[in-house]
């Protein structure tokens, strides 16, 4: 058996890696495009950030340690240009010249490269990407050598952790984002807490804007004295140094679709075994089309961890095809650390349930990282997307400044076995002051969500605000204090623990209207609704409460009030 693999990193180099534990006498060829075989693309930024300290640190195996612990043949700086499928061979760019490659097996692992929007001066040696440890140690010289000002295009993952790198090295950050929002996955009222973080850092966000130009020598021109200025759409102009273009990934297919391997929107098309159209090609990672597991849409799913565990098996179905599981569907579990917060997701959001018509409800809740009573708890902003039908767990979403990565671990294994809300409920989790809850804030999700599933309560959205507002009577549970820092414009006033006394007065504001409730975080006005409920009102709650509508829609167009000497309704 003649394998070679093109492409190493992480779903290469797991299945070249997989492929010599499973057969001692195959040759193996690695074929990288690039400098580094097998280095920490995800470390990247923090290595400009000063985090991680050397670049060795950053690689993770080289073609030496694989020769001598896995018998590996690996080619670096060798590109793949072209595949003759008839006669099982490839056609390599290597330092030397050109060469042909025979193989038995063929495993395409090429990954990703940074999309390049067409605007003017997207080519200016200022522009620089980070996705390849040169990028990142040309990066981290430049900040060295007296870089004052970056902009960085693109507030995905990677823009962020980027901007936050920078920014600890002391350089004025601005981020231009051309979604609503910043990290566009997250939900708006998740997205807004990160960009609260990335002002507290002295981080400048740009959304719902795009980049026009980037206007090289601007020094003479304007005055500055920068390398460049970054025009947006908006008229702004962002000078800087140090321009990173972080704007999104497309796979890198095009020898392999010109070969006739099947492509769909770029992306090479797999079998469940990571086969491709072509018999005796396999293919791996980032550029691969993938079912998700949630929503049934197929996209690409550009993370490590999925890719790395692909490669896996990947070599199984080469080498023994009868023993070979076939790969999951991704859930898209990832989270992002941004200051003092991470922000985390698994699962389908809002946008992608919709385009595949599920039908769905969102419950929020914003417990504490561990016991109350216990030194340093610390909010977690928790949302859940459950489908209606039955409580199936779709997708959820956290931020928070500790606890958020092992709440949505849980979430994502309770997606992946198809949990619903209820078996959260009864989720058996590790409880110490320390370290959690009794009832952990997974177990409070699925108490929340199986109560709105069977019918106990009925929540309404921040983003129908505007619908409520004009239609309904809108009751505030919370304190007068409470009450005096910002409500709902003509909202009454009546403390969750008056309901009972005032239910007169309640239902005299209601006047036949629907009620609908509301508290700081959505634990009153669930008391309050199972009391209004059971005096016969038409109630409702919202969900998340008034820390969740102040994030999805701010001020929300002057229906949100702080008044300065308006008397509460009390």
């Amino acid at each position: 058996m003649k394998l070679i693999v093109v492409g190493g990193v992480a779903g290469g180099m797991s299945a070249a890696a997989r492929a010599r534990r499973l057969d001692e006498n195959a040759e193996i060829i690695v074929l990288e495009r690039g400098e580094h075989v097998s280095f920490a693309n995800c470390g990247l930024p923090y290595f400009v950030g000063g985090e991680i300290a050397a670049e060795a640190d950053l690689l993770v195996q080289t073609p030496e340690s694989l020769r001598n612990s896995l018998n590996l043949d690996v080619r670096t700086n060798h590109d793949v240009t072209a595949v003759d499928a008839a006669a099982k061979v490839v056609h390599v760019q290597t330092p030397h010249g050109t060469a042909t490659l025979a193989y038995d097996a063929l495993i395409l692992a090429p990954g990703a490269r940074a999309v390049r929007p067409p605007i003017p001066g997207v080519d200016s040696p200022v522009v620089t990407t980070l996705r390849t440890v040169g990028d990142a140690v040309a990066l981290r010289e430049h900040v060295l050598g007296g870089a004052r000002r970056a902009v960085v295009l693109g507030a995905g993952f990677i823009g962020l952790e980027a901007a936050e790198a920078l920014r600890m090295r002391g350089l004025e950050v601005d981020v231009v984002e051309l979604a609503d929002h910043v990290l566009p996955p997250l939900e708006a009222e998740m997205a807004s807490l990160v960009r609260d973080e990335l002002g507290r850092l002295g981080i400048t966000v740009h959304d719902g804007v795009a980049a026009v130009s980037i206007d090289s020598d601007t020094g003479t021109d304007t005055g500055t004295g920068h390398a460049a200025t970054v025009v947006l759409a908006d008229g702004s102009r962002l000078p800087a140094d140090i321009v990173v273009l972080s704007v999104g990934v497309t796979p890198d297919t095009a020898p392999f679709a010109a070969a006739g391997v099947a492509c769909e929107r770029g992306a090479i098309v797999v079998d469940e075994h990571g086969a491709t159209s072509i018999d005796g090609i396999w293919a791996v990672g980032d550029a691969t089309v993938c079912t998700d597991a949630v929503t049934g849409l197929r996209r690409p799913v550009a993370l490590a961890g999925p890719a790395n565990r692909a490669g896996r098996l990947v070599a199984d179905a080469v080498l023994r095809p009868a023993k070979a599981r076939p790969m999951p569907a991704p859930v898209g579990t990832a989270i992002v650390r941004i200051g003092d917060l991470a922000a985390a997701m698994t699962g389908a959001n809002r946008r992608s349930l919709e385009a595949a018509g599920i039908g769905y409800q969102t419950v929020h809740l914003h417990p504490n990282s561990h016991a109350g009573y216990f030194p340093g708890a610390q909010a977690i902003h928790l949302l859940m997307h459950i489908r209606v039908t039955d409580g199936l767990i779709l997708g959820a979403q956290a931020v928070g400044a500790d606890g958020v990565d092992k709440r949505i671990d849980v979430l994502a294994t309770a997606i992946r076995t198809h949990l619903t809300a209820a078996d959260l409920m009864d989720l058996d989790l590790a409880y110490a002051p320390p370290y959690g809850s009794a009832k952990d804030p997974v177990n409070l999700a699925g108490m929340i969500a199986e109560n709105v599933v069977d019918g106990t309560v009925t929540v309404w959205q921040a983003d129908r605000l505007a619908e409520v507002a004009s239609s309904a009577a809108v009751l505030d549970v919370r304190s007068a204090q409470e009450y005096a820092t910002g409500h709902v414009r003509d909202a009454l006033l009546v403390p969750h623990t008056e309901i009972r006394e005032r239910l007169d007065e309640i239902t005299a504001f209601a006047a036949g209207r629907p009620l609908r409730v509301y508290c700081e975080s959505g634990m009153r006005s669930y008391l309050a609704t199972r009391i209004l409920a059971a005096a016969g009102l038409d109630v409702a709650h919202l969900s998340g409460g008034m820390s969740t509508l102040r994030a999805r829609l701010g001020d929300a167009g002057g229906l949100l009030v702080v008044p300065d000497a308006e008397p509460a309704h009390a």
